[in-house]
């Protein structure tokens, strides 16, 4: 089980039981946990869903299915914190829409 830690300082668990739900939604993700973690511990944005959940999102040039945008879903308590879903997508600008909340500074 992996454990990132979220820009909040939250453990985020992401279980077998929802990593494997993860792959059998979205095969292509299969060998892309590391890329899940690196999201939602460093990503360049994170949006605010529709139900308290929180969805990072981070650009990869080069992902094992082409460029894109890697998108973690996750959901934050006080103390700990759990992966939803997480797929990839071309058009991160629709998530962004919802409303970002948070964004890295570019390098100065």
């Amino acid at each position: 089980m992996e454990s990132p830690i979220s820009k909040n300082g939250i453990l985020i668990r992401v279980t077998d039981e929802r990593w494997i739900h993860v792959v059998e939604s979205h095969d292509y993700m299969a060998g892309n946990l590391e890329l899940v973690v690196e999201t939602i511990e460093d990503p360049d944005y994170i949006v605010a869903g529709r139900e308290g959940e929180l969805i990072a999102l981070r650009h990869y040039e080069r992902t094992s299915i082409s460029e894109k945008s890697v998108v973690a879903i996750y959901r934050e308590f006080a103390d700990y914190g759990f992966l939803i879903t997480a797929f990839m997508t071309s058009s991160p600008e629709t998530i962004l829409r919802k409303g970002i909340i948070w964004q890295k500074l570019p390098p100065s």
